[in-house]
Order: C-alpha cells, then structure tokens, then sequence
C-alpha cells in the first residue's frame, strides 16, 4: 500500500512541473525573416523607340537682296525614332551615355508682301549625349547635353515663277531634359524635352535670282522637340541594388 501511495504521488508531481518546464524554456512564437526587397537598377544596355511632335525656327535673309527678309517662321510636324545607350548606377546617381536618330516631318511656309515666299523642311535629325541623373528607386530624373545633327532643305520662290534651293546637313549642340518610370524590372517609359542649336551660316541657294545663276541666304536654325519614349534594358545590371532592414547594400 506505501508503494502505491508513493506512486500516485510521483505522478500527480509530474503534472504539476510539466507547465512549469515549459515556460522555461522561454519559447517564442514563429516570425518569418525579411526579405530583401530588390530596388530598380538602371545600369545596363538599353535600346528603344519613341514618338513625338516638335518644331524648327528657321530665320533666312538673302545677302544681297536687301528686301528678301524672311524673318523667322516655325515648321511644325511629327516625329519618331530609336535610341541606343548605356547607363552605369551608382547609389542614387545614374551616368549614361546615348545615340539616338530621327525621322521627321517639318516643314513651313512664309510669304512675304510681295508675294516671294520661303519654305523649310526638316526630314531628320540627330543627337549623341551624355547624361547625368538621380534616381529615387525606379524613378529617373536626368539632363542630357552633346552634339545635334540636322538634315533640312531650304526653298526659296519669287513669286514669279522662280525658284532657288539649298540643301544642307548642319551640326549644332543639343540639351535635354526626362522623367522615366521603370514599370517593370527591364522596362521603362520616359517623356523628354529637347532643344538642338544649330546655328547660322551661309547657303547657296541654286537657281535664278535676280538675274544671276545663285543667291547666297543667311539661315539660322533651332529645333524643339517632345517625345514620349519606351526603352527596354538587356541582361542584368553590372552590381545588384538591394534593401534590407539596416539600408542599401550591393552584392
């Protein structure tokens, strides 16, 4: 009978320090780690298209015709094109390097009182830019600066039946302003402002004037432009972006 009696005493002290045992051990509740949450990384190849309108503000005068003053009139009309580039990031800042080619349409037409009248067209353009941009995750704000390449064709009637041309590939500089948007890991769309300044100089209008075979006319010329580009990056960037708990970091 002791033996039984130490025995249910025995178990019912196990019961009792069962609980006890177990808040010891000071057990938690599972929490799952973080995950690192990848950051938009710009470095890499990109190449694309774009879409736009733009202007060109030619000012003409023939040099030795006093009265033939064309002023300054703007050809308007559409545009599209490529770009092909490469950008490196480095924290929030974003250097780049870019070519891109132009296909487009403007062209105008002014009169002047006595019924003479000059026509411009623009049928293509280029520009070869740097870049310098910050970037807040997968938004970019950049500036662009280089070289401007322009195509265009001049034409001058007299209003009686005459009529002199000139044709020229002009070279100039160019700035640039854009605001891009990453809407997915390789792909970004972008709109852009930008201003070529090509300068005045001297053409060579041929065809009769004024009773010689050619006239010499002053044009100077500057183009505006505003496209809505989308560009798609190849491959993967140089150095992976990412965050974490403690802030950025690259593998």
């Amino acid at each position: 009978m002791k033996r039984v009696w130490l025995g249910i005493v025995g178990v019912a002290a196990l019961g009792l320090a069962a609980p006890a045992g177990a808040a010891d051990l000071g057990l938690q509740p599972y929490v799952k780690a973080p995950i690192n949450q990848a950051i938009f990384d710009w470095s890499g190849l990109y190449a694309g298209i774009n879409v736009g309108g733009g202007s060109s503000c030619s000012s003409w005068k023939l040099r030795d015709v006093k009265s033939d003053d064309g002023g300054c009139h703007d050809a308007t009309g559409a545009t599209f094109g490529g770009q092909l580039g490469y950008r490196w990031q480095l924290h929030n800042i974003v250097l780049g390097v870019e070519a891109q080619g132009q296909w487009a349409d403007f062209s105008a037409t002014s009169t002047n009182a006595d019924g003479s009248s000059f026509h411009s067209r623009i049928n293509g353009f280029g520009m070869f830019t740097g870049q310098l941009g910050y970037a807040w995750n997968n938004v970019l704000l950049y500036v662009k600066g280089g070289a401007g390449v322009a195509d265009s064709k001049f034409t001058m009637n007299d209003g009686k039946g005459s009529s002199i041309y000139a044709g020229n590939t002009r070279w100039g500089g160019t700035v640039g302003v854009g605001l891009e948007y990453g809407f997915a890991p390789d792909w970004s769309v972008a709109v852009e402002y930008d201003h070529l300044f090509l300068g005045g100089r001297d053409l060579t209008m041929s065809g009769p004037c004024g009773g010689t075979a050619n006239c010499v006319a002053h044009v100077s010329q500057g183009i505006d432009v505003g496209l809505v580009r989308l560009n798609y990056r190849f491959g993967g960037p140089i150095l992976g972006i990412y965050w974490n708990q403690f802030g950025i970091f690259r593998e």
